[in-house]
């Protein structure tokens, strides 16, 4: 099995994952944290981590017959996406970086799926599935434990060598492979540049997340009104966040993704935010097709962007623009785009 699990590595490498790690399906140690986060109600609407009872922290009860899990990372970043300048010129949306190209989950299923084939051709017909952020999978506990990082103090994966820019997919198997040593220690030490530079502070304590107050949750995952107090310090961040990666020290060691699907489409790491929010929805459809983006609906990227560009320049063109969406059909568009109004009387 030990040539075989060697094997495995090989064969994700050559299909362009980072790093293949594999782990057993015990997740003991994480069950109360993950527990106790719910009780804290820090997932908010997101009621489907609350679902599935044991399945989400006990793979074998998910999958029957699951022994084992080969966990791999992909490196996202596109090179000169100018992140920090984008957040500096408030007249430009920023989106998530991760979302910028094709949507991960179809390429990391595909490639996985490959993977999972040559797994499948070497041994008499094992059992197996592939995940990619598609079901009741705790990820970053599983990462971790088949040695591909720690769970970093904002609670995401960070690679000693590679930084946190990466996507996360698994394969659950019946096929007892020997175990990879998890890296179950934290390496952040006193650093909590995390925790400082949130700018809604979701980070509410080190490795504890309120996905209420976080950026990524309240322009993704939210379906309603954004709350009031939090509006003014979203800024131009228009889908998801990344400044707790930006800061973090560790991604000076990130690597710039290869994968062209990943690299922007439609200019979206430097676009205006009128431009943006003047779409229509065919438009929106057309230019978010493939992508992440699209999930959200053109509803919720009309309020996002509402919320940005209140947060923006006070211009008469972006004034021009919020009051032509004032007879938008939707309630939740109007609201945050009388919202929006309101930040440039009060400006005056």
């Amino acid at each position: 099995m030990k040539i075989l699990a060697n094997q495995i590595k090989t064969w994700g490498t050559e299909l362009g994952f980072q790093q293949v790690g594999i782990t057993d399906v015990d997740l003991t140690r994480y069950e109360p944290r993950f527990h106790a986060w719910l009780k804290q109600r820090f997932h908010g609407e997101m009621d489907y981590m609350a679902k599935h009872g044991r399945k989400r922290y006990q793979p074998d009860a998910l999958i029957p017959g699951t022994v084992r899990v080969i966990s791999v990372r992909l490196d996202y970043l596109p090179a000169n996406t100018g992140m920090l300048k984008a957040l500096q010129k408030n007249e430009i949306a920023y989106l998530s970086r991760y979302a910028l190209g094709r949507d991960y989950h179809k390429l990391m299923r595909k490639r996985l799926e490959k993977l999972a084939m040559k797994i499948s051709n070497a041994i008499d017909t094992p059992d197996y599935r592939v995940f990619c952020d598609s079901a009741p999978v705790l990820e970053k506990p599983l990462a971790e434990k088949a040695g591909l990082g720690w769970i970093g103090k904002h609670t995401n994966l960070i690679n000693a060598k590679a930084g946190s820019w990466f996507f996360l997919g698994e394969i659950f198997t019946d096929i007892p492979l020997p175990l990879d040593t998890p890296q179950t220690k934290s390496h952040c030490g006193s650093c909590k540049a995390c925790m400082d530079i949130c700018p809604t502070q979701a980070i509410v304590a080190p490795y504890q997340l309120d996905a209420r107050r976080c950026i990524s949750y309240l322009t993704i995952e939210l379906r309603g009104s954004i709350p009031l107090e939090l509006r003014p310090l979203i800024g131009n961040r228009i889908y998801g966040c990344d400044d707790c990666q930006i800061i973090c020290p560790w991604n000076k060691f990130a690597k710039f993704t290869t994968e062209n699907d990943f690299h922007p489409r439609h200019q979206l790491h430097q676009t205006d935010l009128i431009t943006l929010f003047n779409w229509t929805e065919e438009t929106f459809l057309k230019k978010t097709e493939g992508s992440a983006i699209r999930r959200i609906g053109y509803e919720c990227w009309l309020r996002n962007i509402a919320v940005a560009l209140g947060n923006g320049p006070k211009t008469e063109e972006t004034k021009a623009a919020l009051q032509q969406r004032l007879r938008y059909s939707s309630d939740l568009v109007r609201e945050h785009v009388e919202w929006a109004l309101t930040q440039f009387r009060l400006c005056s």
